[in-house]
């Protein structure tokens, strides 16, 4: 299928933009398409990616806040979830992938449980996304020898799907639920592959101090001699680091995935060490976490959240100005899953969105990338494109009602039981 977005904004100009099957073909020149949207008073932009989330915690929003976070896991997170069933995962992937559909994002990076269900909600709502088994053993032999094989079972599954938009990482969850052996085991599999590793790291001083006491020293100088630093790593958090920590995952290639809301949210005690990460030019991306540590899967949300947490910790209004800001919720997450999409480019992924300009917030327009950082909201995006397919136009997704729905049985059926 063709699609022609004719006048929209693009690099401050109006232009035309052509999307050929999964491809932008061509930005600047009117030619006939199957389908043409009319991109006048809108921002043709690069869909925004999620570099972390664990999408069916839907279910689980506003259910346990104002909490810190080893309570928040232990006493109501941990004990709700061991309580989903496989339907639960699919319909709150499903209700995840509407809202981030709602607010312009069109690839997520995901670590769960039921998976498959995962991947059948992706491939029904028409996202791209990167599915990770959650891999737990809690130092147990016999746990990691089947948490290992499910995960090369989801492999599997994925392979067999077939789906362009769907692809599989590897998932151990963080170095306090998996044992040194499961990780390098979860490494080689993922090299093997030829896939992403999804990995929570450094997210709390809790998780620093039990690596100093289980290996010596902290997480990344022990990651680093286990071997398991490499650019297949996507680390979500990243708070707890050192400049050297920094220096080390930029040699490795590694990239970070930052957090914000969640974090301050969950008080981790701590901001992302953005600017030494930065000089170690490592590549970062923005995540929103779950919905039940956030509370919602806004990314326009989370860019103004990073920038203003980096201002406030460093004392310095200069540090992750907009547009950096901006590159980590689109190019910086597409780098790190290894994605040909964050960039309004010819041939690149038709990954598109539309911003409706004539918002009251979004006028005057002094500075586009400023007003996406500062001023706008998910609310304002109006048209979705991925892969080539249009999945909401001028504010509608189909079959939303029916989504909606579905997730709230299936919430109210999780807390009675």
């Amino acid at each position: 299928m063709s699609i022609l977005i004719r006048d929209s904004l693009v690099d401050g100009a109006p232009q035309d933009v052509y999307v050929e099957d999964e491809r932008i073909a061509e930005i600047g020149r009117r030619q006939e398409a199957d389908v043409v949207i009319d991109g006048r008073d809108m921002a043709c932009l690069p869909g925004l990616v999620n570099g972390h989330t664990h999408a069916a915690m839907t279910l689980l929003r506003s259910y346990a806040d104002d909490m810190n976070l080893q309570d928040w896991l232990e006493q109501r997170i941990w004990p709700q979830e061991a309580k989903f069933r496989p339907e639960d995962i699919y319909w709150g992937t499903k209700l995840a992938c509407l809202e981030m559909i709602r607010s312009g994002t069109t690839t997520f990076n995901d670590m769960y449980f039921f998976m498959e269900e995962a991947a059948r909600a992706v491939a029904d709502m028409g996202l791209r996304a990167v599915l990770s088994y959650g891999i737990i053993d809690r130092f147990d032999e016999r746990k990691a020898e089947t948490e290992l094989k499910a995960t090369e079972g989801f492999l599997r599954f994925v392979r067999n799907l077939r789906n362009p938009r769907i692809l599989a990482a590897v998932g151990p969850h963080n170095m306090d639920t998996v044992s040194e052996g499961t990780l390098g085991s979860a490494k080689s599999l993922a090299v093997e592959e030829g896939v992403k590793v999804h990995f929570h790291l450094a997210e709390t001083e809790r998780e620093v101090e039990a690596s100093r006491e289980r290996y010596g020293k902290g997480p990344v100088r022990a990651l680093d001699e286990m071997g398991f630093l490499g650019d297949w790593l996507v680390a979500a958090h990243c708070v707890w680091l050192s400049d050297r920590d920094a220096r080390i995952l930029g040699e490795r290639g590694a990239s970070a995935i930052h957090n914000p809301t969640s974090n301050m949210k969950l008080s981790v005690g701590r901001a992302f060490p953005y600017p030494s990460l930065r000089s170690a030019g490592v590549t970062m991306g923005l995540g929103t976490d779950g919905a039940a540590s956030n509370d919602n899967l806004d990314l326009f949300e989370e860019i103004k959240q990073a920038c203003l947490l980096q201002k406030f910790d460093t004392n310095d209004a200069r540090v992750l100005p907009a547009g950096e800001a901006w590159n980590m919720a689109t190019e910086g997450g597409a780098d790190a899953l290894g994605l040909p999409a964050g960039r309004l480019q010819e041939g690149k992924l038709a990954d598109l969105i539309l911003v409706d300009l004539t918002h009251p917030q979004l006028v005057p327009r002094h500075d586009l990338t400023s007003l996406l950082a500062y001023a706008a909201n998910g609310s304002m995006v109006d048209t979705v494109i991925c892969d080539g397919r249009i999945l909401m136009r001028e504010g509608h997704v189909e079959g939303e009602a029916e989504i909606i729905e579905g997730a709230r049985a299936r919430a109210e059926a999780l807390r009675e039981r």
